[in-house]
Order: C-alpha cells, then structure tokens, then sequence
C-alpha cells in the first residue's frame, strides 16, 4: 500500500523521497567522503616526500572521486559499484574505442572548418619522426587522468545523483555551469571560452547520459584534448604542448579561432560541438548496453526511450 506523503512526518519528508534519501543528502555525503579520502592520501604522500605534479593532483581527485561514488552506490544506493559508469567489462573497451573516434572526429570538424575558412595553416618545424611519435603517445598519457578526474567529478556519482533528482537537463545545466567556472583560471580565458566549455560540459552530460559509460565519455573527453594538441598543435584551454615537425599558425579572427586560448575560445568550436551533441542525442549508433542496464545506474529510471 502507498503511503501518502502528506501524512508523513515531516522528518521523512526532508530526508527522504522516491528513490530513497534524496539527492541532496547524498551529494553532501558523497562530497564529504571524497573530501576525506583526497585529503589523506594527500596528507600521506606530503608526510612521505613524494612530490605531488598536476597529473598527480587528478590523480588524486580522480581517486577520490571513484571510490566515494562507490561507496555511496555499495552502502546508501544498495547497487553495484559498476553503476557509476567504470564498470570493468568487455564494452568498456569498445565504449573507448567508440567514443575516442567521437570526440576525435568533433575537435577535427572544427579543425576542418577553421582551414576551410583559410583561417589556420601549418609549417614545418624542427623535429623527428621518433619524437613525434613519442610527443603523441606521452599526449595521450598525460591527458587520460586529467580527463577521466573531470569525468568522474562532473559527470560521476553527484551528477548521476542529481539528474535522478531533479531530471536530466536541469542537471545538464549545474554540472556544466561547475565544468565552465573550473576553468575560470585559465590563461587566456575570455567570455566565449567560458560558454564553450559550459556547451562541452553538456556535450560530455549526453555523452554520458546516452551510454551510462563513463569510459566512453571519458574517451570523447581525451580524444578532442589529444586532437588538439597532439595532432594539431593548438592550446589546450590555454595550456600550450609543442608537436615536434610541423607548428600551427593561426591568421583569422580570435573571435573564430579562439586565439591564444586555442580552438575552444572561438566560434568553429561552438559549432562543432553543438553539431556533435545533436548527433550524440539522435545517433542509434551509441546507447546502453545490457550489461549497463543490469547493473542498475541511478540515472535510468529517470529517462525516457528519447536517451536510449
């Protein structure tokens, strides 16, 4: 028999509501518990010398991240910790597969667009083939953590548990409003740099919500930073990588280009990536698999067959 909530106390009512403890309580829980955990293995490797490099700091959120969001799912959801989206199984590696050729082929369309418009150009540069090939391959590792820490703490357990509470695109909206202000400190940040990364953040949002697979939005998230810096030889929102053989020259406007803040600062990006999202939203080619669905992501029963 269902309980009208109107006659229930009014503890209840704060605390609790259809799907148990409401959103907000296990946010607050989860980001506690990942405080912590970031805290003490920060503390521990301060306490033993070892010097911490930004792509250990990620390292270190990522962890956090992870393990609260699983602790949060095994104890207070009652599901396994697969649910978050890390889930070790076969599809993972086809989700990476899949969506490294995503969001690898979104950086490269407004790449192709920003040389159509004859707006950037290359020229060749000092360097060999074995150092390029070494600069590709230490891109690719230096941006996996970074990406997956961004993955994992804006499309992770607070997001997944705020889209059951309040539904999918009000949800978009506040994680990728955080995504944008995230960035606030980068160099050369502008005021289109800020509204790109905030369309990115829902970019990643559908990228996520359409597979339930962290991997694979994680995947989309490295491909368009390793794109852009490895292949092409632009900033990364802000940050600078040289690609040994050939540099990048950029001759139209910023507004287009995004100048010193590389691609994401510019008008061809802001195309692409709303191209790309509305691809990702209609495409039959990305979905869940049934693996996914089994394992019960909190995401699920809050979606209609539009997402699927």
């Amino acid at each position: 028999m269902r309980t009208d909530a109107a006659n229930q106390p009014l503890s209840n009512r704060v605390l609790f509501g259809p799907h148990g403890l409401r959103a907000g309580w296990r946010i607050a829980g989860y980001l506690l518990i990942a405080l912590w955990l970031g805290m003490v293995v920060g503390w521990t490797l301060t306490a033993a010398g070892v010097p911490i490099s930004f792509v250990g700091s990620a390292a270190i959120v990522l962890f956090a991240s992870v393990a609260a969001g699983w602790i949060m799912l095994a104890l207070v959801d009652r599901r396994p910790i697969g649910a978050l989206g890390f889930a070790i199984e076969p599809a993972a590696a086809r989700d990476s597969a899949v969506g490294f050729g995503v969001g690898g082929g979104g950086l490269a369309a407004a790449v192709g667009l920003l040389a159509l418009a004859g707006s950037v150009r290359w020229v060749a540069d000092a360097g060999t083939w074995p150092e390029y090939v070494a600069a590709l391959v230490g891109a690719l590792l230096f941006f996996i953590i970074p990406a997956a820490m961004e993955e994992a703490v804006f499309r992770g357990y607070a997001f997944q548990a705020l889209v059951q509470g309040i539904g999918p695109w009000p949800a978009m909206v506040l994680a990728s409003a955080g995504f944008s202000l995230a960035h606030r400190d980068n160099p050369n940040v502008d005021a289109l740099a800020l509204a790109n990364i905030f369309l990115a953040g829902i970019m990643l949002g559908v990228a996520y919500l359409r597979t339930r697979s962290l991997w694979f939005a994680t995947a989309v998230h490295v491909a368009w930073n390793w794109a852009m810096s490895a292949l092409f030889d632009f900033p990364v929102s802000g940050m600078v990588r040289d690609t040994p053989l050939y540099d990048v020259r950029e001759t139209g406007a910023d507004w287009f280009t995004g100048g010193s803040f590389g691609p994401e600062g510019g008008v061809a990006v802001t195309l692409a990536v709303v191209a790309l999202t509305a691809w990702m939203l209609r495409t039959r080619r990305i979905g869940e698999t049934e693996r996914m669905r089994s394992l019960r992501p909190l995401v699920d029963h809050r979606l209609g067959e539009r997402w699927s």
